[in-house]
């Protein structure tokens, strides 16, 4: 997906793992979708914060991230700390045909394989290994970010399997894997959107999701 992120509707991890304070969020590009955003249902009691959203080339608001649970940083990846608990979920407009910004070509229709792909990078973000020298950091993500995007183009493959979750109180099958960073799911809805989700600490098994009426509860 040719799309940017809203740097001012996340915090930023410094190197530490600690966040960013100049940064700030903002419920505004979140405000501007066209789509109905999804989140945990409300059996989920805990903190519910803004990640970020994500826009294509001529400022359209097209997929984004929010978070329940602990906030996670790579702070959490070093041996013996606590990695926190936290399930992201991520809604991707579903869009069968995009055209480019200057209106002369068609751009890639987004998909569950979209979705997918967006929860994996998403979780990668936050599990850099906490020893891997700072050099080494990008060859490790490039080569994870292309392994996620190989997995997300084969979700009827042997490392998917299957497994029914509410979304809107209606049973809905998703796709769903395991690594030894956490676990990624992503499937569709009734509404005209992809949901992909991604966390560690909490059972996807026992999630639920649900539109949200009031964007505003997350700022």
């Amino acid at each position: 997906m040719e799309t940017t992120s809203r740097a001012v509707a996340q915090t930023p991890a410094a190197e530490d793992g600690q966040q960013v304070p100049s940064a700030r969020r903002t419920v505004d590009g979140y405000l501007e979708a066209p789509f109905p955003w999804y989140g945990l249902d409300e059996a989920f009691a805990g903190p519910r914060w803004l990640m970020q959203v994500g826009t294509a080339a001529d400022g359209a608001v097209e997929h984004g991230s929010l978070g329940h649970g602990d906030e996670p940083s790579v702070r959490h990846e070093t041996a013996g700390e606590d990695r926190g608990k936290f399930a992201v979920v991520v809604t991707v407009a579903a869009n069968p045909v995009r055209r480019s910004a200057d209106g002369t070509g068609l751009l890639e229709a987004t998909s569950v394989s979209s979705a997918a792909w967006l929860a994996g990078v998403g979780l990668l973000s936050f599990t850099w290994p906490g020893q891997m020298d700072h050099s080494l950091r990008d060859d490790w993500l490039d080569q994870q970010t292309e392994t996620a995007w190989v997995l997300a183009d084969d979700l009827d493959g042997p490392d998917w399997s299957t497994l029914s979750l509410p979304v809107d109180g209606v049973p809905t099958p998703f796709h769903y894997r395991e690594s030894e960073f956490g676990w990624v799911l992503a499937g569709s809805t009734s509404q005209g959107v992809h949901v992909g989700a991604y966390g560690r600490g909490m059972s996807a098994y026992g999630l639920g999701f649900s539109m949200i009426k009031d964007i505003e509860t997350y700022a």
